[in-house]
This record gives C-alpha cells, sequence and structure tokens, in this order.
C-alpha cells in the first residue's frame, strides 16, 4: 500500500469513528485502542494510528497516562465556545477580507457561491463540503494575514465534524446558504464592518443549529436532525 493509500484509508476510519462520537455510538470515556480499531475495520494499525492522530487534533479524543486513547465529552458549552471562538476569527478574517481581497478573488468567491447555489440538495454531500470549505478558506486567504489564517484554520479543523453533520440538513444549509450571500454582497462591495457582522450572524446561526440537536448534559443520544434525500458520502 501506497503512502498516499493508507492517508486516503486513515483519513476514511477518522470520519467513520468521526460519526461514531458525535452520534454517541462511541460515548465518552470509550477506549480506543489500536488493535481494536483495526479489527473493527479489517484494517492494519498504520492507519488506525493515523486515524487517532486526526480526532486528537479536533479534539474527539484525548491521549490519556496508562488508558491510551480515549473518546472526550462533548459539552453543549464545548460546542457553544468553539463556535464563538470560530465567530470571532471569522468576523475578523471578513473585515479584513472585504478590505484586501484581489479582484480575482473576489470573482471566484462570487462565482462559488453562484455554483453552491445550484448543487444544495444534491444526493452526495461532498462536493457542497469541498465548495463549502472553498468559500471560507477564501476568506481566511483574503485577509492577507497568516497568524489570522492559521487560527481560523486550525478552529474549522475542531469544528468540522460538527458543520459535516449540518450537511445532512438541507433546512440549514439552505438558511447558511442566504447567510453567504450576504457574505459575498458585503466583500463585493468592500464593506469590512458588514462583512464582520454577517460572518458572526453566520457563525451564531450555525451554533444555534447545531445546539437544538445536542443532549442536554446527562441526556439522551443525539437529536434526529431533518429527515433529507442526501447522501452521506
Amino acid at each position: 500500500m501506497s503512502a498516499r493509500q493508507r492517508d486516503i484509508l486513515g483519513q476514511t476510519i477518522a470520519l467513520k469513528l468521526e460519526a461514531a462520537i458525535i452520534s454517541g455510538e462511541l460515548p465518552a470515556g470509550t477506549r480506543l485502542d489500536e488493535t481494536s480499531v483495526a479489527e473493527r475495520y479489517d484494517v492494519s494499525r498504520t492507519p488506525v494510528r493515523e486515524a487517532l492522530q486526526v480526532l486528537v487534533a479536533r479534539s474527539l479524543v484525548t491521549r490519556m497516562p496508562f488508558r491510551g486513547t480515549v473518546v472526550s465529552e462533548i459539552t453543549r458549552e464545548r460546542i457553544s465556545e468553539l463556535f464563538e471562538a470560530m465567530g470571532e476569527i471569522e468576523a475578523l478574517c471578513g473585515r479584513f477580507a472585504a478590505e484586501r481581497m484581489r479582484m480575482e478573488e473576489r470573482a471566484r468567491l462570487e462565482s462559488l457561491h453562484e455554483d453552491m447555489g445550484r448543487i444544495i440538495g444534491a444526493p452526495d454531500i461532498t462536493t457542497y463540503e469541498a465548495a463549502n470549505t472553498e468559500f471560507h478558506q477564501l476568506i481566511y486567504t483574503g485577509a492577507r494575514n497568516g497568524e489570522f489564517q492559521a487560527m481560523a484554520e486550525a478552529l474549522r479543523l475542531k469544528l468540522a465534524p460538527f458543520r459535516r453533520r449540518q450537511l445532512a440538513d438541507e433546512t440549514r444549509i439552505a438558511r447558511s446558504h442566504q447567510e453567504h450571500t450576504r457574505i459575498v454582497e458585503a466583500v463585493m462591495q468592500r464593506n469590512g464592518a458588514a462583512a464582520d457582522k454577517a460572518l458572526r450572524r453566520h457563525l451564531t446561526s450555525a451554533a444555534k443549529a447545531m445546539l437544538l440537536h445536542w443532549p442536554d448534559e446527562g441526556g439522551a443520544n443525539l437529536r434526529p436532525m431533518a429527515k433529507t434525500g442526501r447522501g452521506r458520502g
């Protein structure tokens, strides 16, 4: 198996474990040893090791002395804090991007937004997910500040499991697209204050949608999101 194939396999396993953690199938405190996970997915321990490293980076699991890798507790407060932090840094990036983006970057952002409007509701969410990632990445890059960009990208990795789950909800995606419209308009108008405000609202809206389906501490499993015809990728 090539290094690239191992990397892809590791990412695939990470996504499966991520989904199991977010859904509550793997509750907080569950020990994830490499051998058991490898047997579960019928793979060698190498891609499992890589998958667990991904989950550690996203704070979904924790490496503990004498216990190994353990599923972290994900509280409503933790989710709220992540979205709040992301809202602040994305708003900052948006304000600077509105002022500093090059013309071709603004044009790409507007074109990408139009493309995303046409693929809402597609059976496979992976195309929309990739476009959504590029949309936000354009804003980080357009801020022309490497430190802001690094912070935004690090936070986005931690939020990725929760935002990915929201892609299964077409109602949330439609609302998100409307919010993107306001972001694009602000950037195209070079209105930093409006871009800041639009991105804060975007992340606040996403947080509310996520918390609506998240159980109270000590509660039952994750509440189901709106049913759609979307595939899981």
